[in-house]
């Protein structure tokens, strides 16, 4: 009878896989970047992720980028964040989600915060697209890649076809 229940168990790994991924994937970005972006998502977010894709489809990121000044730094320390080249991807989901919240709230301080990080972190991730991820040290730290595909996924430019009418 255990033979039997061995043979017909699931091989689905629900610690590994999302229900949004297929067999050869483990749980991927993509996934939760998906689930954020059908949240509310804020028209702020949805300018940001848009003007990201047109700027990386035209330029491709060529141009060395800035890294981030001090006083940026100083607006992600307030708020306990780490920046990007240090960040995992589960504090970038949390980070993320956290924004979204932010960015309905009645605190007009706390929405404008909420939008300069997003930018900031646009910024660091142009700089890392630039420099080719080299200060990237370490796959633990991948952060920059759940807000890559989450800016892809609320972007209304996501899709091929309408990035093609963008080719030059």
């Amino acid at each position: 009878m255990l033979e039997q229940m061995n043979e017909n168990k699931s091989t689905f790994d629900l610690t590994s896989r999302s229900a949004f991924s297929n067999e050869n994937d483990t749980f991927t970005s993509r996934s939760f970047a998906a689930l954020l972006a059908k949240n509310n998502v804020p028209a702020s977010h949805k300018r940001i992720a848009d003007n990201y894709l047109i700027i990386k489809k035209v330029f491709k990121f060529q141009a060395c980028m800035s890294r981030i000044s001090n006083v940026e730094k100083s607006l992600l320390e307030k708020y306990d964040f780490n920046i990007l080249e240090f960040t995992t991807m589960k504090q970038m989901y949390d980070e993320l989600a956290l924004l979204q919240k932010w960015s309905s709230s009645e605190d007009e301080n706390l929405r404008a915060d909420s939008d300069n990080i997003l930018l900031i972190r646009v910024k660091e991730l142009k700089f890392l697209e630039a420099s080719r991820y080299a200060s990237v040290s370490n796959e633990i730290y991948n952060g920059y890649k759940a807000l890559e595909q989450y800016l892809k996924e609320i972007s209304k430019f996501q899709t091929v076809q309408t990035l093609r009418t963008f080719n030059f």
